[in-house]
Parts: C-alpha cells; sequence; structure tokens
C-alpha cells in the first residue's frame, strides 16, 4: 500500500495526527526533500528506508514503490504542503493504477493556509471577499491562457500566487493589468511556519521592491487582495443577534 501524505506547511507538528501515525508506521518513505521539513523524518521507525525524491525521477520513485509492495512493505510518499496542489501526484497514482498497487491520500496544511496562520488572516471577509483564488505564474511548467494572471485579477478577489517569488516583477506588473489598483494590500511570506520564516506586508506595486530588499527569490507565497488588509469588512451574518439558524433562535 501506498501513502501521499500531505507534510504540511513547514512546522514538523503541523502534520495531520493521521500523517504523523502513518510515518510512524511506514516501512518506506520517500520525501520531498527539497521542501520538506527534516524534522518529519524523525517520526519515522529507526529501521524505515528513506528515500530523498528531490534526487529521483519519476521512473526511480516508482521502482522503489514496485519494489517496496512486492516485499509486502508500507510505503508513505510524503509531500510538501497539501499534495493536490501543484503535488504531481495523479502521475504517480496513474502509474500505480496500471501496476495494480494501491494507494490512498492523506491531506495536508498547503503554504497560503499556514501563511494565513501566521499573518492572522482571513481570506473571506464579507463585503470585501469571499473567495480566495490559488495559482501561479507559469515556469517550467506552463499555465493555460485562460487562467493568467490578469484574468484572475480582475475578479478583485483574494490570491495566493505559489511558485512565482522569482518573478515579482513581472507579477507585479501582470496583477495592476487585470485590474488591482497600485496601492492594493499584498503579503510576501517566506517559508511559512518554518523556524526561518520571514512575511512582509506590501503592495502590489512595492512586491518587487520587499523582495530585492530582503533577498527573498524563492520558498515563498505571494498573497494579494483588499483583503489581506483586514478592514473595511462586514460583520458576519451566521453570529448577528437577529439572524436565526436551527440552532440559536433570533435574539432580538
Amino acid at each position: 500500500m501506498v501513502y501521499f501524505v500531505g507534510a504540511g506547511s513547514g512546522a514538523a507538528d503541523l502534520i495531520t495526527v493521521r500523517g504523523k501515525k502513518l510515518l510512524e508506521k511506514a516501512d518506506v518513505i520517500i520525501y520531498a526533500g527539497s521542501l520538506v521539513n527534516p524534522e518529519l523524518l524523525a517520526y519515522a521507525k529507526p529501521d524505515c528506508e528513506l528515500h530523498n525524491s528531490a534526487k529521483l525521477t519519476l521512473e526511480e520513485i516508482l521502482e522503489i514503490m514496485e519494489k517496496a509492495e512486492k516485499d509486502g512493505k508500507m510505503t508513505v510518499r510524503l509531500h510538501t504542503g497539501e499534495p493536490s496542489i501543484y503535488g504531481a501526484v495523479r502521475e504517480q497514482m496513474d502509474a500505480l493504477d496500471e501496476r495494480g498497487i494501491p494507494y490512498e491520500s492523506c491531506p495536508g496544511v498547503s503554504a497560503c493556509f499556514g501563511a494565513a496562520a501566521s499573518l492572522n488572516l482571513e481570506y473571506t471577509l464579507p463585503e470585501v471577499s469571499q473567495s480566495l483564488i490559488i495559482t501561479r505564474m507559469a515556469g517550467k511548467t506552463p499555465v493555460p491562457e485562460k487562467e493568467s494572471i490578469e484574468s484572475f485579477a480582475a475578479h478583485g478577489a483574494s490570491m495566493a500566487i505559489y511558485l512565482s517569488a522569482g518573478m515579482l516583477e513581472e507579477l507585479s506588473r501582470r496583477l495592476m493589468a487585470g485590474g488591482y489598483a497600485k496601492d492594493t494590500p499584498a503579503a510576501l511570506v517566506y517559508k511559512a511556519t518554518w523556524p526561518e520564516e520571514e512575511r512582509y506586508l506590501c503592495t502590489v506595486e512595492s512586491l518587487p521592491k520587499v523582495a530585492a530588499e530582503h533577498g527573498i527569490n524563492k520558498i515563498a507565497v505571494v498573497l494579494v487582495g483588499p483583503a489581506i488588509a483586514q478592514s473595511g469588512y462586514a460583520r458576519s451574518r451566521l453570529y448577528a443577534p437577529d439572524f436565526a439558524t436551527e440552532y440559536r433562535p433570533a435574539k432580538v
């Protein structure tokens, strides 16, 4: 059996309880060494077989999984953050299907949620934004034209932009071209929830300058939108005294 486990956004204690238990039971762990906190490997059994996938191809990863399955061993494929977001898990799952190897997924805390926790943000403030767009700039992996930064910026919603810290001049320009005002609140969070985390509040226009001042060009998530300011919002109707629910009658 292969388990795809989300390692969480960085801090070792932000892995789920289920994910931790799977690490403790695993006979083989294949971990994304370029981004996964190595402290998580302390949960592994002393005799657990460890493989750093940063040094492996997809074919080599599958070979390890296949051998473990033939030997009756349980494998954990430990991905950074939440595997369903930029985790390249589908190609692994399809290959396991072809080989008749069963698998399950265990979710994790993605970087945009770790960053929100670090900044005490709410992305979905009433009358400010009720949507969160998770996207990225095109790099080695292209982005469909209909999912351009400009098209998403036109919504004016909250945005979390991954894998783009090295392209902030272009990102800033395209966000403004799409409709965000230059003074739209933004945040740059480097290694969210790691001990070495850095976080900076700025604007869409000043993103490149802030990143350059602090030497940030990778492993950072960019947050954009009016909600980042955490102001100008309406009170939630759910907890309003005059709002009745199946659990609570109106109190005015």
